[in-house]
Parts: structure tokens; sequence; C-alpha cells
């Protein structure tokens, strides 16, 4: 049996003279840290403190003993040095010997070392010194971002992104392991996963092994199970292919949609020879693999229709519009992201109703635990290839690198069940069209023969049993514009950058790929992040950790719109800030639910942070959630009731994604500012399953066009939706008044429920919790309260809750 020998202890960093404790997986960036000789560059504007890590070489050392890697020690005949990420341009000498170079993140590593003891040292050099050679090879190329990512197969957020900031690291980032191993060893196994017609289950497995010298003649035995179907295959050379089939098993569905039901799928390599018989113990095994797999169909519905070309998601026979987030690094230092982590954030993902999880491309492949947590929550995976806002070389060394990259990945990721679909690229298509990058290019290559040429036939070749689409916008061909709303994937980006977010409900796009607007973090993430500072919107570290393009411009344009700006109150610009964002996504989520199945999907831009700063997300950079995130739950639930802006009359659009027909009675009441009904109706509405019924509003129920003092609010089932025919500094709001009142909560833990009894209208009452203490979370976000109505807020982790207190972290929409 293959013996593995992880070696996470013993590395040195090599700093000026010394020799610095190196954690392994870690980076350059963890391991100063750790030894205080950098500040964190999370706090302040100490990210430019730390500038000068990412243009330095580094060295990691240890030692290999002879007893490590010396075949009579180990009883093996080869002993392979493995490394599962380096980060990035390196070279790996043993005992002064070079063993190895290697220049892509995103791939894993294998050097033979049998027999070869001494110092084991892995140099690496700067990303900018290795992305200046490579540039000099293939000529410039346009960017978005002036930093030179797309010459080197690196994370490109690392480089600074209008979200994230410039931490560009190197380091030993995934594991490093000794494999011990003799005969042969499993080297690649590709299960393809389908689903016949008649519900039967087939697994098709492709097997890749390697040879030792004296196991190059031997004839070896692959044997597989999966939920009690077993089979196995003798051969020569290096390929197998077994076959299973598994009589109706159950299927996964994504969440909302059905369970997730995985089975163990084994396979042992044996020397046919010293095999015993069917019954062995796989503990006698050359080699073994093992992963969960799920059955299920998927495919992406591009046909063309009457409104243009469609982009549905259809698993298992069901059209789905996917309820979906963009998913960056979580980290600017990657290798502190555990499993526990990736739990925690998809857990939420999961608990705001999200059901497709967005993996862009100027981040990583994540780690395995990453999709595992995902086949268990029934989360969708869109993986993007990592390519993203710039124009790549195809020349060499990156198309190899590229190539090698892509296999890798897809063999690593095809188990998942999770995993929905490959993307060539975000946004490369569409800034080839409308960037200005056609001129400069004059003819050279951009990365297009990629995502029409390699990446296609890669998948095709490895991965066939899932779809794959060129890029994030991409219409599905030349003949239209990349990013045409009635084709294909969109990004809608003009709203954000220039309009009020109303202009959502102007146009309605086959899928929104990306679409966001921006809010600062949590108050207590801005106070650990930026200490000592007088907060302002423009204060020196406001402004650093606010990295858009225009970005507080943009928010306060966003708030003018619908708000006297604030001057000179931090505390309300940062809770309108909030406001407006959640109501952003919220409207346009709204808009295009009630247009499906026209309308397939939208991906919000973004769920997380990779460090703490102003940005789109739903949950900041220390992990606490914004309104937005609140809000998400709320829109993305299966049943949203929402009043949608007409022509003439508002709209009722009852949305129901569930299997069962929702049977709503609406209570649609027509109110006035002071909180008197002027008019009252119940509507009774059947919406079948997955569907939406929409329902013109009688116009004797609508707001008078210009109303400051009217407005509509629809009721079914614990579910509202208001409709304000003004802008809020247009209406006439009551001076908000309300009472407080905390309640102990009994049981474990600091928690209290906080009940808000409304005396008037009180529009977007907000309780940011972590004014009662940094760790302290609110269950609910963003609520609309009638006069004499009450709202109870269940507050967690929270050791000081008195009325006083409350109220000071309580914020609503004030009177003009």
């Amino acid at each position: 049996m293959k013996d593995v020998t992880q070696l996470t202890a013993g590395w040195s960093l090599r700093h000026e003279e010394a020799l610095l404790p190196a954690r392994v997986p870690g980076c350059v960036h963890t391991d100063l840290l750790a030894a205080q000789l950098i500040p964190d560059p999370f706090i302040g504007r100490d990210e430019t403190e730390v500038a000068w890590v990412g243009r330095r070489a580094w060295s990691y050392v240890t030692d290999l003993s002879a007893d490590a890697v010396g075949p009579h020690a180990s009883g093996h005949e080869r002993a392979d040095l493995v490394f599962d990420g380096l980060d990035t341009a390196a070279e790996v000498t043993l005992a002064g010997d070079v063993i190895g170079r290697t220049r892509n993140m995103h791939r894993g590593y294998r050097f033979d070392v049998t027999g070869r003891a001494g110092a084991l040292e892995v140099r690496f050099a700067s990303a900018y010194d290795e992305a200046a050679a490579v540039r000099a090879r293939t000529g410039e190329r346009p960017n978005v971002y002036p930093e030179p990512f797309q010459y080197i197969r690196k994370m490109a957020a690392g480089f600074g992104w209008d979200w994230g900031p410039t931490v560009v690291t190197a380091g030993i980032w995934r594991p490093v392991r000794l494999e011990h191993w003799s005969t042969a060893r499993i080297a690649q196994v590709r299960p393809l996963v389908t689903v016949g017609a008649d519900g039967t289950g087939h697994v098709e497995i492709h097997l890749r092994v390697e040879r030792t010298e004296r196991g190059t003649g031997k004839r070896l035995l692959a044997r597989a199970e999966v939920a009690g179907a077993r089979t196995e295959a003798a051969f020569d050379g290096q390929d197998a292919v077994l076959r299973l089939e598994v009589t109706e098993p159950e299927l996964w569905w994504p969440r909302g949609y059905g369970e997730q039901p995985r089975y163990d799928l084994h396979l042992a390599l044996l020397d046919e020879d010293a095999s015993a018989g069917e019954g062995e113990d796989r503990a006698g095994a050359l080699d073994t693999w093992h992963r969960r797999i799920g059955f299920r169909t998927v495919e992406l519905d591009r046909r063309p229709d009457e409104h243009g070309t469609g982009c549905t998601f259809v698993v298992n026979g069901v059209r789905i519009f996917a309820r979906g987030v963009n998913w960056i690094p979580d980290d600017v230092l990657p290798s502190r992201v555990t499993p526990e982590r990736y739990r925690v954030r998809l857990t939420q993902a999961a608990e705001a109703n999200i059901d497709l999880v967005r993996v862009w491309g100027g981040g990583i492949y994540e780690d395995d635990a990453f999709y595992d947590v995902c086949d268990e929550l029934g989360l969708m995976v869109w993986q993007d290839f990592l390519f993203a806002c710039a124009a790549y070389p195809e020349e060499q060394p990156l198309r190899g690198e590229v190539e090698a990259e892509a296999r890798d990945n897809v063999v690593r990721l095809m188990p998942h069940p999770s995993l929905v679909l490959w993307n060539g690229n975000n946004e490369n298509l569409w800034g080839f069209r409308d960037w200005e990058w056609e001129e400069p290019l004059a003819g050279d290559s951009w990365g297009e023969g990629y995502y029409l040429g390699l990446l296609p036939r890669i998948v095709a070749e490895l991965d066939p049993t899932r779809p794959y689409t060129a890029g994030s916008p991409w219409s599905g061909s030349w003949d239209h514009h990349p990013n045409d709303p009635a084709h294909g994937t969109h990004h809608s980006w003009e709203v954000w950058n220039r309009l009020d977010y109303a202009a959502y409900r102007t146009s309605v796009p086959r899928f929104v790929a990306e679409f966001g607007w921006q809010a600062p973090p949590a108050m207590a993430t801005l106070r650990r992040a930026l200490p000592g500072e007088d907060l302002a919107p423009d204060s020196p570290g406001m402004l650093h950790h606010q990295k858009a393009d225009d970005g507080n411009g943009k928010l306060n344009r966003g708030v003018a719109r619908h708000f006297p700006l604030p001057e000179g109150d931090f505390d309300r610009w940062h809770y309108l800030t909030q406001v407006v964002q959640a109501r952003a996504v919220a409207s346009g989520i709204e808009h295009w639910r009630a247009n499906w199945p026209v309308c397939a999907g939208t991906v919000v831009w973004q769920l997380n942070d990779c460090w703490p700063v102003s940005s789109w997300a739903a949950i900041d950079g220390d992990g606490r959630l914004k309104p937005l995130y609140h809000e998400l739950r709320r829109v993305y639930a299966d049943r949203l009731l929402t009043l949608q802006p007409g022509t003439g009359q508002p709209t009722l659009a009852v949305v129901n994604q569930s299997a069962d027909p929702w049977r709503a009675t609406v209570t649609l009441r027509l109110m006035e500012a002071d909180g008197a009904v002027v008019r009252e109706s119940v509507v009774d509405a059947v919406a079948g399953p997955r569907s939406v019924l929409r329902l013109e509003v009688d116009g004797e129920l609508a707001p008078a066009a210009h109303s400051p003092k009217e407005f509509l609010v629809a009721d079914a089932d614990g579910l509202r939706a208001v409709y304000f025919p003004v802008a809020d500094k247009e209406f006439d709001y009551p001076r908000p008044r309300f009472d407080v009142r905390v309640e102990p909560v009994p049981g474990p833990g600091d928690r209290v429920d906080v009940v808000v009894t409304a005396q008037t209208l009180v529009r977007d009452l907000l309780l940011q919790a972590d004014r009662l203490g940094p760790d302290a979370r609110a269950d609910r976000g963003l609520l609309t309260l009638l006069p004499g109505e009450r709202a109870r807020i269940r507050v967690s982790d929270c050791a000081r809750a008195d009325v006083d207190s409350v109220r000071a972290a309580l914020f609503s929409v004030e009177a003009k």
C-alpha cells in the first residue's frame, strides 16, 4: 500500500540572514506577520507598508533525511515529493540540485526524489519579475488594472481589484507530502457520472496509472464499487475504463428542489499476480482512490426563442431560476481559509436561500473542502476558468501552463455533483469588443483561442457531462454583442456606475450573471480596521478602504437620489448607504424574478469580501452580515411578494419557486403617511409550481401619481411588499416613533429579544447589532412597520443590551 507522509513541520523562511519559523501550507505574509516583522495590511493604510514583500525573492527550506526518501527505509521502490500548490514561480532544489521549476499557482507538481536526501529548498522569484520576463517574450496586452496579472498564472485578485488590496503573495500555499509507492500508483481518475432515461445511474471510470520500472511489465487489476455495484478490470499499460450501473439511485438536487444524497465511490489498484480474491480488503491494494459522487443531470438550455437566446439551468429535467451570488477568495491570503471557514460562509449562503455560487475568474480554483460543502448543502457551483478583465497572451510559456492547469482542475473537480458549469472567463470577450483593446492589440493574441478553442476542447474531452460557456457575459457567438441582454449571460453595471437603481426595471435580461451596489462594512468592522480614526466618508482610512473608481461618488449619488445626503453625520451616511445597497439589489431581483421564465437567474456581485472594505458584498471582510444579506434571504425565498411599477397601475407579482401551488390571500391597502387606511381589498391569488402570477392593481387602490402622502402595502402569509410613488426625500414621512423593550432569552449564550412597537409608520428600521458589541448579531435586517405593529429581533452574543444602548443602535428613514 502507498505510504503518505505530510511535510507540514520543520520548514523555515529565509529572511535576510535569518531563518524564520514557517507554516506550511502558508505564505510569506503569514510567516512575516507571525514573526511580527510586518504590520497587518488590513489595518489602516498598512497595505502600502507591505508592498515590498511581493517584489522580493523568497526561499523556504527544510531537510529530507535519507530515512525519509530511501527505498530501503520505506520498503517501496519510489519516493515522490508532491506539492499541491506553489505560489508561483519557483525553483525546487534538493541537496543543491535542481529537481524542478514551476510557474503556476493553480496546479500541482510531483518530483521523483527516490534515494535523494539533503537540504530541500523552494526558491520563489518575485511575481513581478516573472511577469516582466513573460511580458518581454509575449509583448504588451491591455488590462483593466495597472498590475501585470495576465502574464503569470497566479491569483489575479492578489494584485488588487476594485474591492481588494494589492498583497502579492509567495509560498507553499497548499499541502506538500512524500508519497512512497511500488509497482504502480493511481495517477488520474475521471468518473463520468450520468443518469439514463430509465433512471439508471451510470459511472464510467477512466483510470490512468503510473508504473515503476519494475512494474512496467506487470498486469494490474482495478476494482471499483459504488452503492453496492462492483466491477473490475485487468489491464496492461497505463489506462483502463471501468463501468458501473446503479439501479434507480436517489438523485442529487439543488437546495430547495430535493435532497442531496451522495454515494461513496471506491477504486482500488492491485497487482493481479499478488491480489487475493473478490473480497480482498482495500488495505492490501497498491493504491486507492475515494470520492463522494452524486447522480444528477444538468444542462444549460440556450435555445433561441421569441425573446432572443435563452440561458436556463435544467437539473434532472427541472428548469431552474438560479438564485446566485458571485464568490471571490475569502481572504487575500488564501492559505488562511480553512475548511471550517468555508463551511461558515457557504452555510450563510444557503441560509440566505442562495442556490448557486459562481467562483469568479480572478480568484482561485478553491480547495476541495469548498466543493464538498456545496455538494452537501445543494449549492450549485458555476466555475470560471481563471481569466478576468484583461487580454491574455496565448503564446508560450503561458499556453502550456493554461492547458496543464485546466486539465488538472477539470479532473480534480469533476466528481463533485454541485459543479454545474464550466465558464471560460470573466468579461474578456466583452472587454475585447467594448474596452478599446482591438487597436492596441493589432492582431496579437488576447485569449479568444483559450475561450473558444482550447478550453471547450478540454472540457469536451475530460468532462463531457457538464455544459461549457465561453465567458460571462457572452451572447453565444459574435453574431450578437457579448453583453447583449437578450442573448445568454449579461453583466449589468451601467446602473451602479451611472443610474438610479430603478433602472434595473427597464430591461429583462435572459440571465443576469453580475450586478450589484456598494455599501461600507459593518461599523464594528470599520472600528477594528481603522482604529482611532475619526470616521467620515472621506477620512484617510475610509478612502484607502474604498478601491472602486469614484466609489464614494457613486455611493453619494445613489443616496442623494432618494434621501437628503447627510453632511457631517457619518452614522447616518453609513446607515443610508446600507439601505440603498439592500434596496438596489432587491429591486433588481424582484423585477427579474417577476419576469421568469424570460429571465432565468440572477448572480449578485458579491457574497463575500477578502478584507475590510467598502464593496458590493453582502458579508463584510470580518464576516459580519450587512443588511443586504437579510434582504437576499427575503428576495431569494421560494415565495416572494412584490409590487412592481407599471406603465399605468402597479403590478402585484406573486412569485412561487416551490414545487407546490401557492394559494395566497393577499391583502392590499392604500394608506396615507399618517397610517390611515384609505382603501382595502383582498385578492385570492394562485401561483402554480415554479411560476409567477402577475396582477395589475385596481386603479382605486393605486397611490396617486407623484403623491407625497399615499403608499400601497401588500401582505400575504407573513410576507410584505410596499410601493411608494415618489422618492423618500419627497414623501411626507411622519417623525418615526416606536417603543423598545429588551427581553432576555432563556438558555445558553448571551441572547436577547429586542421588541419594537411602532407608533407611526417606520420605514426600513435597522438594528445594527454590532454597535451593542463586536460579536453581536441580529437575525433580521430592514423592517417596515405600520402604526401599532410589533417586530421581534433576536440578538445573539450580546453581552449588554439595555433599552438606551438598543435605541442608539436603531436607525430608520426620517422625515424630510
